[in-house]
């Protein structure tokens, strides 16, 4: 038996903002990736967003820096009419979970890139947030087919990427690897100045089919409010 999971392939996007983190965003093929921590319980009940005892942990390292945690972003993300936003109201929240990484550069200094997750049927929505110095005026010209936003009144940028499927061999065999569907993203700026950093909102769809546009926006205009630390558009 084999799994198949999608994931978002490296783009230039996390080129220049440095950002690594491999992040599974589809289960395609009768079984969840082992991070997916929080599997709903039945088909009624929703997914939620409850940390173990390291996501407290960087919770509370990430309150005291002044930063905003996987945790926070999950929970963000994970709304109640998140999958109406999405227009799959008849779905809910299969899975949903925080991480709380950093890339480290060349020079050993560490940049911290929290984010929150949530798998639905048709749809997989990730929610993160990188604290270096680089404003997201200008990336549209180092995306594919980047284009200039402005979402509830912050500087944007958005793009799409290729995701690449992952085929798991249960059996013991070797994985393998693929081509998947597009993913949108969302790059935006924490706040209207652009002074450096983003927030990244990106959805891909399990079927490899493009994802809606409109469905990102209508995300991206009542999750980015909800993020603790947002600052609104004066």
């Amino acid at each position: 038996m084999a799994e198949v999971v999608g994931a978002p392939e490296k783009g230039p996007n996390a080129w220049a903002q440095a950002i690594a983190a491999l992040v599974v965003v589809g289960a395609l093929g009768g079984g969840l990736y082992v991070i997916q921590k929080n599997e709903a319980k039945a088909a009624d009940k929703p997914a939620t967003c409850s940390p173990d005892e390291e996501d407290k942990k960087a919770d509370k390292a990430a309150k005291a820096a002044h930063r905003v945690s996987g945790t926070q972003l999950c929970t963000a993300l994970n709304r109640a009419d998140l999958p109406t936003l999405l227009g799959t109201p008849q779905e809910h929240a299969l899975t949903a979970y925080a991480s709380d990484g950093s890339v480290e550069s060349a020079g050993g200094a560490k940049t911290p890139t929290p984010e929150g997750n949530v798998q639905l049927d048709t749809y997989t929505v990730k929610l993160s947030r990188s604290y270096d110095d680089l404003p997201v005026a200008g990336l549209e010209d180092l995306l594919n087919d980047g284009a200039k936003k402005t979402i509830l009144g912050h500087p944007a940028v958005l793009y799409s990427g290729q995701t690449f499927a992952i085929q798991f061999n249960l059996g013991g065999g070797k994985s393998e690897t693929g081509p998947g569907g597009i993913a949108r993203t969302l790059i935006v700026a924490p706040d209207t100045k652009d002074g450096g950093g983003s927030y990244e909102l990106a959805i891909w769809r399990q079927d490899s089919v493009p994802p809606d546009d409109a469905a990102l926006l209508r995300v991206a205009a009542k999750v980015l409010p909800a993020i603790p630390g947002w600052t609104a558009a004066g």
